[in-house]
């Protein structure tokens, strides 16, 4: 499966550039049923290591087609962080497919609870306080292992101060299932 929506995401991209043509969604989901199911994904761009495009759904909304090809275009397009891909940098990047697991609330008492309850590594995380809101995938643990450099960060994403965690925001965790391009030096996982 990891290898079809990889492709598909893939796909997406050069179509957008005029060098394949564009996904048969139809055609797919009659070959591949599974991808006429509800699923939030993020799709995330990436040259030589670093960040170039991340967007993503947090809860499921559309077919994991629909939701795979409008995500896959808009990392590529519309993430407000980057300039809109180009044709050389397309042919550097690396895809990688999130599938998201239906997020749920994580009661907590206080920080240090909270602290006891999330699992690095594990949990993606979404941040909501004030009505600002932010998440980040599970994969963002490898960057900023530590928990309170994680929450600093997300708290910062989401627009608001460092120490948000002060102010008891809800917090809602899921889980993914990831599938990485491996590029000639390889990728891991």
């Amino acid at each position: 499966m990891g290898e079809l929506l990889l492709k598909i995401a893939r796909q997406s991209i050069a179509a957008s550039f005029g060098l394949t043509p564009e996904v048969d969604k139809e055609a797919l989901v009659a070959q591949f049923p599974e991808l006429a199911k509800e699923q939030a994904t993020f799709v995330t761009l990436t040259i030589n290591g670093n960040l170039r495009g991340c967007i993503g759904s947090i809860i499921p909304h559309r077919r994991l087609i629909d939701d795979l090809v409008a995500n896959a275009k808009a990392a590529a397009f519309d993430d407000p962080r980057f300039s809109p891909l180009t044709p050389e940098e397309f042919e550097k990047v690396d895809i990688e497919v999130s599938l998201l697991t239906v997020p749920h609330s994580l009661e907590y008492d206080d920080i240090d609870d909270l602290r006891r309850k999330i699992r690095p590594g594990v949990d993606g995380v979404i941040l909501q306080l004030d009505g600002r809101q932010a998440t980040f995938l599970p994969q963002v643990w490898e960057e900023l292992n530590d928990f309170d450099h994680f929450f600093a960060h997300l708290c910062l994403k989401a627009g608001l101060p460092q120490n948000c965690l002060a102010y008891h925001p809800q917090i809602f965790v899921y889980q993914v299932e990831k599938f990485k391009e491996c590029d000639n030096s390889g990728c891991g996982a």
